[in-house]
């Protein structure tokens, strides 16, 4: 989860291109880009960082190999594509942990956050993705970004799939950790048409810090649920799933 706050947002292509101090409300960021087509911006700690982003003469060249953020979604062929951004962690690892979630469907927003009294960052990370997926009643065409390597990896190189062909062991004598939350993603992604990108943390990315925001809020929680399977050991042994 990042830990840095930005409190400059630069809008390259928007409705009112500027650099703003605040994300949202009526004189803030969002409402310049959310839902105009190839809306560009970016958050920073500091002025001159945002200034010089904007006046950039090769901020256009950039564009072309940048990731969603600054680029259109258009421009990488995900028209009809949902984006979901998640990201999760846990206070001390393992100890009190939230995940947060930000899911943008056109002209629609959607926020959500939840946590348990004792989980690890890992487990929140795929519950994001996992109460994301579960949001849609009908399968779509998902990007789903996150910060974890750990849950793109698991997806898109096929390793969490190979776990479970092998009886959910990474190896001989090494079981899989988290194998009851991995279950149920895989069954998400054989439902919707989910591309898992993975987007660096601490940097500046407005939706990054949001879901971060979302996650800490949610593990402070008091009275938070249990994470039945976490507790009672469930997670590498197979007695159940989740």
């Amino acid at each position: 989860m990042a830990k840095a706050r930005n409190k400059f947002y630069a809008v390259a292509s928007g409705r009112k291109p500027g650099i703003y101090t605040q994300w949202y409300g009526p004189d803030g960021a969002q409402i310049q880009v959310m839902g105009f087509h190839g809306a560009r911006f970016k958050g920073f700690a500091c002025l001159e960082q945002a200034q010089a982003w904007i006046a950039d003469p090769n901020t256009a060249k950039r564009q072309k190999t940048s990731r969603i953020q600054d680029a259109p979604l258009e421009s990488r062929d995900l028209q009809g594509y949902v984006e979901i951004y998640t990201d999760g962690g846990s206070i001390n690892n393992p100890g009190p942990g939230g995940y947060g979630i930000v899911i943008i469907d056109g002209d629609d927003r959607l926020e959500i956050s939840g946590g348990f009294r004792k989980t690890t960052n890992n487990r929140m990370e795929l519950m994001g993705t996992i109460v994301a997926l579960r949001k849609f009643k009908k399968p779509v065409k998902a990007l789903l970004r996150t910060d974890s390597q750990y849950v793109v990896n698991g997806i898109m190189k096929g390793w969490a799939r190979r776990w479970r062909e092998n009886g959910w062991m990474r190896a001989k004598n090494e079981p899989a950790e988290n194998y009851d939350l991995w279950e149920q993603l895989i069954e998400l992604t054989e439902i919707h048409h989910v591309i898992f990108e993975w987007l660096k943390g601490h940097a500046g990315h407005v939706e990054n810090e949001r879901c971060d925001e979302l996650a800490r809020q949610a593990s402070a929680r008091k009275d938070l649920p249990i994470d039945t399977n976490y507790e009672q050991g469930r997670t590498t042994v197979l007695q159940g799933l989740f």
